[in-house]
């Protein structure tokens, strides 16, 4: 699939190092790059638009008016929105009037939602520590969110989850799957993104809810387990690729 990206800050490195230095982007400027991309008359052939981190509150405007743009050129593109908001040992690590912007804005303009847990739980306002307590959330969501929207949850830990292992789960017009993946010995940043960008590719390539988090959380398993296997800080999307086209090991999602 090709990706168009349009940057939303310059960064020396990911935040999660502790230390960065860069800048972020204004909405306006943004804005200018995807009215650029209009211009070309090119967006009538953009199947979808992927939002991640928003490092100024101001950038979620540009994301909806780069949507609403692509929308407006084919009206069968989907919007799918990573709100990247903290996770449960650090908390909140965006900008203050980003969750909320998330929330009131992002979220119903979204067919896709990829949410970790923690992200889940402060968009719905309801603490997980069930399956029942995800159904409630996501279905919360989803009654928000556009017609027929599927929320993926990263980073899932309920009640049954073994200690060994992390959960990921899709609800969807079909109902809710859940998956299941041993946990590696890794720290590295970016496999949230990296998950986003996968589920999104496979959402449009099938209509099987369950087979697209198979595919996109048996080709990120393989990412981390390579990247922890050379003992690398970054993940190794380059010298790992072919984990994205033929995984190592397939995992299977069940419906719950």
């Amino acid at each position: 699939m090709e990706v168009w990206p349009v940057n939303t800050v310059q960064f020396s490195n990911h935040p999660g190092y502790g230390a960065w230095q860069g800048q972020t982007f204004t909405g306006d400027a943004i804005r200018a790059v995807v009215d650029g991309i209009a211009a070309r008359g090119v967006l009538g052939a953009c199947d979808a638009v992927l939002s991640g981190y928003l490092g100024d509150a101001s950038i979620g405007a540009a994301v909806l008016h780069a949507t609403a743009a692509v929308r407006a050129a084919n009206p069968a593109a989907r919007y799918c929105c990573d709100p990247v908001i903290g996770d449960t040992d650090p908390g909140i690590y965006v900008r203050p009037g980003i969750p909320e912007f998330l929330r009131q804005h992002c979220v119903p303009a979204a067919d896709i939602l990829t949410p970790n847990q923690f992200e889940l739980e402060h968009l719905a306002g309801i603490p997980i520590a069930t399956l029942d307590d995800t159904r409630r959330a996501t279905a919360a969501l989803r009654a928000l969110m556009q017609p027929g929207a599927i929320i993926l949850v990263t980073s899932l830990r309920t009640a049954d989850t073994p200690a060994d292992a992390i959960d990921l789960l899709a609800a969807g017009p079909t109902g809710l799957h859940r998956l299941r993946t041993p946990i590696l010995p890794i720290a590295a940043n970016g496999a949230g993104d990296t998950i986003a960008a996968l589920f999104l590719f496979h959402c449009l390539r099938t209509t099987d809810t369950a087979a697209a988090l198979s595919a996109a959380a048996s080709a990120t398993f393989g990412l981390l387990r390579r990247t922890a296997e050379a003992g690398s800080r970054e993940l190794l999307t380059v010298a790992a690729q072919d984990e994205f086209v033929a995984p190592t090991k397939i995992f299977h999602a069940e419906a719950c």
